[in-house]
């Protein structure tokens, strides 16, 4: 099962007779059946040296490229591009997940001195006069070889990448685009390492006492007790500002005045004047990336960005929140004036403000749908759902679940488990990281280890994928319980991991690589399947007594995705504006004031002040240090992909129709390398996607 490609593609590099052996991170075979570098021997002292002897390797296999005699062909340069820094690509993958996962003051350190290293790198590939010749050659002649579609499709996305990175610049402004791009990966790394700190440590949410948190689920409060010992608190319960933690909190805490005191804590991270705060940081980048943009020929970074993906367009994306939120704000306002009379007639008066919005959406949901939520949340044990997660995509794929038992962890709570195909196929390994933790970052995501590719030669790099989430971790007394909202994101983002084992491709610029746009759908697309009742039965069982989620309460468990839209939905473009607005900045624009833009943005929208954008500008992680921006719309956009996409199973009256499956597998998660997302989408559903879809899933219509 080890399925590594080698690193030259030529000849064996002359660095390699260099290879420090003591380096754990510069072995090539490690002493377990994956290969995976055993983490608990990597010593922070390894980290720098290992990667100059990444990148030096990397740059001498440019350099035989550059020097190769031989006309320039898709082998010998686009190839040899496309393999030519494995090693270090595996070990930015490693840094920065876990960076993401178990980071410390040492890691940091690395990250602080290695991530503008690789940007410089980067820039100097692109900038490489003689590279991109070889690549523009090929590029032009293009239409006279025998290519096969990957490989057309290949050629012209390396040519792109280097014209949208600068190549055809003078070499003034190559010098400026790579000051820009300095300041612009410290200056993002800053962000997240300021929202780590204030939200974790420096300005977490602190209760007074645990008789304030009345309602709250009892596993969240001996996690927020435990986490205040261990910060030298006492008794005095902690909270970090992370969304998969307020939510809960502001659901079902039953006192008004903490609710507020936890909002305002939450509205106001990284953004109250400590060490920690990111104003200034948000309307650098923002104004870095509009020069960037300009110096690259483009209006704005939200054109640079746009260009390359579905939409295509900052107008286009525009009108896409347009349409869906004229029917959210409507709605939010509907549930807003329903929520009021709950409240006179449980109160007499309190008026609804934003940190009631989550309680009183739960008290109304209760009384309609006569669920709950903190009970049902008795039937979600964590092993259950992964369970039921395992089941589902057996039967929907085949797929075979198999603990890894000598593979190593980088955390104690992590699992792994080889996946097969169900002849027995190898397909690849996953890492589950489910639990919240100090020096971990809020939210959930799924990575790579390892990125897929099929070998020209025969052999595979197969995916080493990590699901990573923020669950509330089990205590003594009480296991891993998940509200319904979990048990989705345990689906949505294994979709990510299927989307990346099932990948198919010959080039890493190719397989699997797909626009932000685009890149949710396989994910959101789970969460379909979490709600339906068979999947839902063979899971769903009472952590202490094991019985079954009863039918009635799976019933209203599949109107949940229409509960609440009207602000989950408005929540979301207001966000989704903010992103497009900061990144349609003109050049020298001048933003003073972070709040008093996104004002600008929101008024004339009428946005309700009951409502909050899901993210404000200065813990908006998504755009400003983590590869979302002018794309957070995209979640949007794929859930119309993903409403549409599982219309197709619904509509044959069988959501595991295995005839449906196999098409959405080959031509929405594997083969992707030969085609823009469009059209594979189209290969698959026969036609382009319907919002309609999306607008009655959502009940917005």
């Amino acid at each position: 099962m080890k399925n590594i490609i080698p690193i030259a593609m030529t000849a064996a590099l002359t660095l390699a007779a260099c290879s420090d052996n003591n380096n754990v991170l510069l072995r090539e075979e490690y002493d377990n059946s994956h290969n995976i570098v055993p983490f608990d021997r990597i010593s922070f002292s390894d980290y720098v040296p290992a990667f100059e002897f990444a990148m030096a390797e990397a740059d001498e296999a440019i350099e035989l490229i550059t020097g190769n005699r031989a006309k320039p062909d898709i082998r010998n340069t686009i190839l040899a591009l496309d393999r030519h820094d494995l090693r270090l690509r595996r070990l930015t993958n490693l840094l920065l997940n876990l960076r993401e996962t178990n980071d410390c003051d040492s890691l940091s350190a690395v990250a602080e001195k290695v991530i503008p290293m690789l940007t410089a790198r980067a820039d100097d590939i692109y900038f490489n006069e003689a590279l991109f010749k070889r690549i523009k050659l090929i590029y032009v002649d293009r239409k006279k070889g025998k290519y096969s579609p990957e490989e057309l499709r290949v050629i012209e996305k390396y040519y792109n990448d280097f014209v949208r990175h600068g190549a055809m610049l003078k070499s003034d402004d190559q010098k400026k685009l790579k000051d820009i791009n300095q300041e612009l990966s410290t200056l993002e790394m800053t962000f997240g390492n300021n929202l780590r700190a204030d939200a974790n440590v420096d300005a977490p949410f602190v209760a007074d006492t645990v008789t304030s948190l009345n309602g709250l689920p009892d596993n969240m409060i001996r996690a927020a007790v435990e986490r205040g010992h261990s910060m030298g608190l006492g008794n005095k319960p902690v909270f970090p500002l992370i969304k998969s933690v307020m939510e809960p909190l502001l659901t079902y805490c039953q006192d008004h005045a903490l609710r507020a005191k936890a909002l305002d804590a939450y509205t106001k991270c990284c953004n109250s004047g400590n060490k920690n705060d990111n104003n200034d940081i948000v309307i650098k980048i923002a104004a870095l990336r509009a020069s960037k943009a300009e110096l690259l020929g483009y209006k704005s970074y939200a054109e640079l960005v746009l260009d390359e993906t579905m939409a295509a367009t900052p107008e286009a994306v525009d009108s896409f929140l347009r349409s869906l939120w004229a029917p959210a704000i409507k709605k939010a306002k509907n549930e807003l004036w329903e929520m009021q009379n709950l409240s006179y007639r449980q109160l007499k008066w309190a008026p609804i403000e934003a940190c009631d919005w989550y309680y009183w959406n739960d008290k109304l949901r209760t009384e309609r749908l006569r669920i709950d939520m903190s009970d049902v949340q008795q039937f979600f044990e964590v092993n259950n759902a992964r369970k039921g997660l395992f089941q589902c995509v057996e039967q929907l794929y085949g797929l075979k679940f198999k603990a890894a038992t000598d593979v190593p962890k980088y955390h104690k709570d992590v699992e792994v488990y080889e996946v097969y195909e169900n002849n027995g196929d190898y397909l690849g390994l996953v890492f589950f990281d489910f639990f919240a933790r100090d020096g971990k970052s809020g939210g959930a995501w799924c990575t790579m280890f390892q990125e897929p590719v099929d070998e020209p030669f025969g052999r595979r790099q197969d995916a080493v994928v990590s699901v990573v989430c923020n669950f509330t971790p089990p205590s003594a007394d009480m296991p891993c319980l998940l509200t319904f909202d979990d048990v989705q994101t345990m689906f949505h983002e294994f979709g990510h991991a299927l989307n990346a084992l099932f990948t198919k491709g010959s080039y890493l610029r190719t397989a699997g690589q797909v626009p932000n746009d685009y890149v949710e759908m396989p994910s959101q697309i789970m969460e379909h399947w979490a709600a339906e009742p068979d999947v839902l039965r063979s899971f769903a069982k009472h952590y202490k007594t094991n019985e079954v989620l009863p039918d009635n309460i799976i019933e209203q468990l599949r109107l949940c995705p229409q509960w609440g839209q009207g602000f989950a939905m408005t929540e979301l473009l207001a966000a989704s504006f903010v992103d497009l607005a900061w990144h349609s900045l003109p050049a020298d624009t001048v933003i003073t004031n972070v709040e008093e833009f996104e004002t600008q943005v929101l008024k004339p929208l009428g946005l309700i002040p009951e409502i909050h954008p899901r993210y404000h500008s200065q813990y908006f992680s998504h755009i400003f240090d983590g590869g979302y921006a002018a794309g957070y719309y995209a979640y949007q956009w794929a859930e119309m992909l993903d409403c549409d996409a599982f219309a197709a199973f619904t509509e044959t009256g069988d959501i595991y129709n295995k005839g449906i499956a196999k098409k959405f597998r080959t031509y929405c998660l594997a083969q992707l390398a030969d085609c823009e997302p469009m059209e594979a989408y189209i290969k698959f559903r026969g036609q382009k996607p319907d919002i309609e879809h999306l607008l009655r899933y959502r009940g917005l219509k």
